[in-house]
């Protein structure tokens, strides 16, 4: 497992002094997309009794999600203040939260079924979103699922241009070159075969599902479902 670098050190102690700011707000900043949550589950299709693993987690919702269906999950963010809020939740009993960096995770090579990351990737530097995808790569099963939901943008010019500048707003640089970076050529690159990708919130969010090396389902950057 490598080491951590001082960019990426710098970058964790960026992201937790931001995150402790806004955890008392977080969840009535994401009501937005507070059904998506569900939504990437069904899209994930888990089989039964698989194990997830859902990085950088904030206040918990999406591996909430997950637990309600009965999967069994552990949960890891960097920032304190975030996971206090997720343990308050109704449901959270049935997740394992603790702290983690997504970069370096601690779990052994193909130890779950499912790898998740929701509304995280955009808020990284390139070179720590390509680590952390390796990582989620290398933690799930042959054949795994990994799920990532983050912003997208609308196919229509007023619709691009609309979201684009309301996101812009309250996000940073990260997510301008986020938006305008190609995801599913860095899926391809780290070892995710993409086998569905779906637009949610009129536009506003995708969901990107795919497969890790030793799936017989999907190549890459093929895409098998709408």
């Amino acid at each position: 497992m490598e080491t951590v670098t001082d960019a990426e050190r710098d970058y964790n102690e960026l992201v937790q002094r931001a995150f402790r700011a806004i955890a008392p707000i977080y969840d009535l900043m994401t009501i937005p997309i507070r059904r998506l949550r569900d939504e990437a589950v069904d899209f994930a299709r888990p089989e039964a009794g698989s194990t997830v693993l859902d990085v950088a987690t904030g206040t918990g919702d999406q591996a909430l999600a997950f637990a309600r269906r009965g999967f069994h999950v552990t949960a890891i963010d960097l920032t304190d203040a975030m996971l206090e809020r997720a343990v308050r939740k109704q449901g959270s009993e049935k997740v394992r939260f603790e702290l983690g960096d997504a970069t370096c995770l601690r779990f052994p090579t193909h130890a779950f079924d499912v790898v998740s990351v929701s509304f995280a990737l955009h808020d990284m530097p390139p070179t720590i979103r390509e680590r952390v995808l390796r990582e989620m790569t290398r933690v799930a099963r042959p054949g795994g699922t990994i799920l990532v939901v983050d912003y997208g943008l609308p196919r229509n010019r007023l619709g691009r241009f609309l979201v684009y500048r309301l996101v812009n707003l309250y996000e940073g640089e990260t997510y301008l070159e986020f938006i305008r970076s190609d995801l599913n050529s860095l899926l391809a690159r780290v070892g995710i075969f993409l086998t569905g990708e779906r637009i949610a919130v009129l536009g506003a969010a995708r969901v990107w599902k795919g497969r890790t090396e030793g799936s017989t389902v999907g190549s890459p950057g093929r895409k098998d479902s709408e």
